[in-house]
């Protein structure tokens, strides 16, 4: 069976993921790849055999070949508006990691390009394939837990307490449209969607720590411009309220991700540090349990690509609707914590903004 030909559009860390699943799946082959750092672009097409006529500093000459199936784009945020709404024009299916823009403005625009131009596409909210929150999901729609009345997040990281780190793309507004909020708050901002509905109202504080940071390839510091944590209280569409805690200075923490669900007849613990785990606790029983989870949960991100892109996908894919949702509320969030109020996000808003 002929394989779906991949393109990777930038080089950074996340494309080490999106490569291994291209390599990982019989489906699909890395076709080609693009990044504008050409000793990059050098190394990497050599380790990865692909020949120099299949390694772009510009993606829209990667576009231009006939014989590519689809693309993943894995660029600094600046970059994502620009290559999902290029693929879009060229009718290039594309999976987009997050967020998908740097402002609501440009979310919208995708959003409506997509209107007048359907493409086959994916946001990269990797937590949505991760089995506990499958599973997570499935006894929640099954009314396992009842109604919900809370939701409690957390997502901590500490490597932001190293201040040697220079003022790489995450710290400045510019390149990355928030800080810690996009770059954490995004995956447990649709986990909550996800699992439990829409958001409809939101306040919170947020603050940076290490203000300044050795410039790259100049003298002096230069000001770090988003947020290092924030911390969001909201109401959901249903009546239940929720809690969200980001940070990348919480110290000893790795890629640490908790999220509790608490309902009128159960209540359950996602936890993500090394692995996934599932706990639950149902009626009369006396404490929270882990959980076996099904293998039907237990799925790739990049083969979910492919699956869609074969027409077998399951329809728990995020879409760039899914992606403007979550950078909507993003800046409604940002608004909260500026100017230190209650911001509302509604439902006719979401759907029907533009």
């Amino acid at each position: 069976m002929k394989k779906l030909k991949i393109g990777v559009i930038g080089l950074g860390g996340i494309a080490n993921f999106h490569i291994e699943g291209i390599q990982a799946s019989e489906d699909a082959e890395l076709w080609s790849i693009c990044d504008v750092n050409e000793e990059a672009l050098a190394s990497r097409g050599e380790q990865l055999n692909i020949p120099e006529e299949r390694r772009y500093t510009d993606h829209k000459l990667m576009l231009r070949d006939a014989e590519m199936d689809a693309v993943t784009i894995g660029t600094p945020n600046s970059n994502h508006f620009d290559a999902a709404y290029d693929c879009i024009q060229a009718g290039k299916p594309f999976a987009l990691e997050k967020p998908i823009a740097l402002n609501e403005q440009e979310a919208l625009t995708l959003r409506d390009a997509l209107i007048h131009n359907p493409v086959p596409h994916m946001v990269c909210f990797s937590y949505r394939y991760k089995a506990a929150v499958r599973y997570a999901k499935q006894l929640i729609e099954k009314g396992e837990l009842g109604f919900v009345h809370h939701v409690y997040s957390q997502y901590l990281q500490s490597w932001g307490l190293n201040e040697d780190i220079p003022l790489v793309w995450r710290f400045r507004k510019d390149l990355s449209g928030s800080g810690a909020l996009g770059d954490l708050g995004s995956h447990i901002l649709d986990l909550h969607r996800f699992l439990v509905g829409e958001t409809v109202r939101v306040i919170a504080d947020a603050g940076t720590i290490v203000k300044e940071r050795n410039r790259i390839g100049a003298e002096g510091k230069g000001a770090v411009d988003v947020d290092d944590f924030c911390h969001v209280l909201a109401r959901f569409e249903s009546g239940a309220s929720s809690s969200m805690s980001i940070s990348r200075f919480a110290y000893g923490r790795g890629n640490y991700q908790q999220v509790e669900v608490y309902g009128t007849k159960g209540a359950l613990l996602y936890n993500l540090e090394e692995e996934d785990t599932l706990q639950v606790k149902f009626g009369d029983e006396q404490q929270f349990r882990s959980v076996v989870i099904p293998d039907d949960c237990r799925v790739g991100q990049m083969q979910s690509y492919f699956d869609l892109l074969l027409g077998k996908g399951d329809g728990l894919d995020a879409t760039i609707q899914d992606g403007f949702i979550n950078q909507l509320t993003i800046d409604r969030i940002i608004q909260s914590f500026t100017e230190e109020k209650w911001v509302s996000i509604t439902p006719v808003e979401a759907a029907n903004h533009g």
